[in-house]
């Protein structure tokens, strides 16, 4: 069996801190270490590793490139165990973590608000809401609850499907659009902000209003719907946006609605969990949570999970 190389996280400290400040003698005032214990513990790690992390030229330390190597992993390692325990630190021993995964502006401007009260009700979950924007296997562990949208399926999920949206085009106030999007079209400098999570919705909208248009995938391209509404305000151009996450700027007036002409999206939004987890009471009491807020889930899931 192959004998593993594990050197003690005080080492691992001491070169760290010695790398950071090229000097044996800050690094242990910062320890609270002498110089000679920092010493001995890089030496004893240079021994372990087979190669030497510092050199010395004209009285001043010097990482090795072995060394430069080195402190980029240690750093890593440290800042990843640092986080580990301060995120222990937070929960009591009662607590349970609840992983959600959503995608960026639907968890932003949906998800939420329909979390308020829910630590309150339920103080012994500890909810970590997680930007998803990469399918992913709910199996693996990375999320206990999922929010999508699509068609309602997903490997190895049980989903309850939320609500439908219709998708509207919007612009800040004052652009100077023409009243009809083929005019409007005619104008060169007209510009559709595009959605990289949606790449098709120009082009699904032009043919819901039976226009055949060759500018559909034409345009800057922003990587959520949250920075399509921002480019929108900013007169970047028009977003086609689904119409419930702009409901706050419509209403404010920030944004408007060129062309009177919504389309119903082909999907739903969808909460998924693994198949298997139905009855973990931590699922569960988030499901019933979402499903009492959502005025569209039927009354027989809501029964099922308030159970």
């Amino acid at each position: 069996m192959t004998r593993s190389i594990l050197p003690s996280t005080t080492a691992l400290q001491c070169f760290e801190a010695v790398a950071r400040h090229l000097s044996f003698t800050r690094a242990a005032d910062e320890l609270f270490l002498t110089q000679s214990a920092v010493s001995k513990q890089v030496a004893q790690l240079e021994e372990l590793l087979q190669h030497q992390l510092f050199s010395r030229a004209r009285r001043h330390l010097k990482l090795t490139p072995a060394g430069v190597l080195y402190l980029a992993e240690v750093t890593r390692i440290l800042n990843q165990v640092d986080s580990a325990s301060r995120y222990i630190l937070s929960y009591g021993s009662e607590t349970q973590v609840l992983k959600v995964a959503t995608q960026p502006t639907f968890g932003a401007r949906w998800l939420i608000p329909q979390l308020q009260g829910f630590n309150d009700q339920h103080p012994n979950i500890h909810l970590d809401i997680l930007n998803q924007l990469e399918p992913f296997d709910l199996q693996q562990g990375k999320a206990d609850i999922l929010f999508f949208f699509g068609q309602g399926s997903w490997p190895g999920a049980t989903c309850i499907e939320l609500f439908g949206e219709d998708v509207v085009p919007v612009c800040a106030p004052g652009l100077c659009l023409a009243e009809n999007i083929e005019e409007a079209l005619q104008n060169e400098s007209l510009t559709l902000l595009q959605c990289t999570s949606r790449p098709e919705v120009w082009q699904e909208w032009f043919q819901y209003q039976g226009l055949q248009m060759q500018q559909s995938y034409q345009g800057p391209r922003f990587e959520t719907f949250y920075m399509c509404i921002c480019a929108a305000q900013a007169r970047l151009g028009v977003a086609m946006v689904p119409r419930y996450l702009v409901a706050q700027e419509l209403e404010e007036g920030k944004l408007v609605i060129p062309w009177g002409n919504a389309m119903p999206s082909s999907g739903a939004h969808y909460l998924a969990f693994p198949e298997n987890a139905g009855e973990v009471p931590k699922i569960k009491k988030f499901i019933a949570w979402i499903l009492a807020r959502d005025g569209v889930a039927r009354d027989e899931m809501q029964d099922l999970f308030k159970s």
